[in-house]
C-alpha cells in the first residue's frame, strides 16, 4: 500500500517518528508521500525523505491556510525544492473558505500561482479544497490538459463535485473520513462511483483517525499504520476486494508520482 498524504513533519510525531515509520512498514505500507504545507514544512518534508529515500517521497507547496504568510520569493523556493529527486508534486495547495485563515483573494492568488508553477514544471498537483469548490474548479479548469495529474486530496465533497472531478480526469484521495458514519455518510454513499483507475488512499495523519478502529487507540493521533482500515472500509462500501483496491491504487500512485525507489 502507498499512503499519498502524511503530515509527517507535524510535531505530534516528534517523539516517535522512527517508530511510526516502522509500524507503517509492518502494516504493509511500503511508500508514502510526506505533505508540504508551507515553505518551512516543505523543506522539513524533503529533509525527512532524504533520511529514508527508499520509502519516503514528498510534496512542496503552500496550503491555503498559509497563503497570507508567503514571502515574495516563495515561488522561486518552491521551484528549487521541486528539482530535488524526492519531491514529486506541487502542493498541498488549493482553497479553504471554511475557516479563512488566509484572506480568500490571497488564497486565490497563491493557488493560481502554484497551478501555473506546476504546469511550467510539469509536476502533478496535490490539491486541497473545502467550502470553495466552484472557485477552486474554475482556477484549475484551464490547466486540465497541461498538468500531468491532479489529485483531489482528502475528498469530502458532494456527488456533483465528485463527478466533476472525475470527469476532469482527477484522481481522488480517500481518507478515514470514510470511516465516520456521522460526518462521512455522504462520502460513504458516493465512494462507489470512483473508478479504481482514479482512486488513491491516504491517512492524512495525524488527522482523521478512523473512527471504527477496534480496539480504540489510546491516542487520537492518526498514523500511516492505520491505512488498512481505510482499505477495508473501501472494500465494504464499493464491493471491490481488498487486493483489487491495494493493487490498483498502488499502480495509480506509482504512475502519477513517478515512484521508483522501494517500489517493485
Amino acid at each position: 500500500m502507498i499512503d499519498i498524504g502524511v503530515n509527517l513533519t507535524n510535531n505530534r510525531f516528534d517523539k516517535d517518528r522512527t517508530e511510526v515509520l516502522s509500524r507503517a512498514k509492518a502494516a504493509g505500507v511500503d511508500a508514502m508521500l510526506v505533505t508540504g504545507t508551507n515553505i518551512a514544512e516543505s523543506r522539513e518534508a524533503l529533509a525527512l525523505c532524504r533520511q529514508a529515500p527508499d520509502f519516503l517521497y514528498s510534496t512542496a507547496g503552500v496550503h491555503p491556510h498559509d497563503a497570507d504568510g508567503v514571502d515574495s520569493d516563495y515561488l522561486d523556493v518552491l521551484t528549487e525544492l521541486s528539482q530535488q529527486s524526492c519531491v514529486r508534486a506541487i502542493g498541498e495547495c488549493g482553497l479553504d473558505f471554511n475557516r479563512n485563515f488566509s484572506a480568500p483573494e490571497q488564497q486565490k492568488k497563491v493557488f493560481a500561482e502554484q497551478i501555473s508553477l506546476a504546469a511550467r514544471l510539469n509536476k502533478p498537483l496535490f490539491l486541497h479544497q473545502r467550502d470553495a469548490f466552484d472557485s477552486w474548479f474554475q482556477l484549475l479548469s484551464p490547466y486540465l490538459s497541461c498538468i500531468p495529474a491532479m489529485v483531489a486530496h482528502c475528498f469530502t465533497g458532494s456527488k456533483e463535485e465528485l463527478l466533476k472531478c472525475l470527469d476532469a480526469g482527477m484522481y481522488v484521495g480517500i481518507t478515514g473520513w470514510l470511516c465516520d458514519e456521522r460526518r462521512g455518510q455522504e462520502l460513504r454513499d458516493i465512494v462507489k462511483l470512483i473508478p479504481l483507475q482514479q482512486l488513491m488512499i491516504e491517512t492524512d495523519a495525524p488527522y482523521l483517525l478512523p473512527r471504527n478502529i477496534r480496539p480504540k487507540p489510546k491516542s487520537s493521533r492518526n498514523e500511516p499504520a492505520y491505512l488498512p482500515v481505510i482499505v477495508d472500509m473501501l472494500a465494504q462500501l464499493t464491493g471491490y476486494s481488498r487486493q483489487e483496491i491495494i493493487s490498483q491504487t498502488r499502480e495509480n500512485t506509482v504512475r502519477v508520482f513517478n515512484l521508483t525507489a522501494g517500489v517493485d
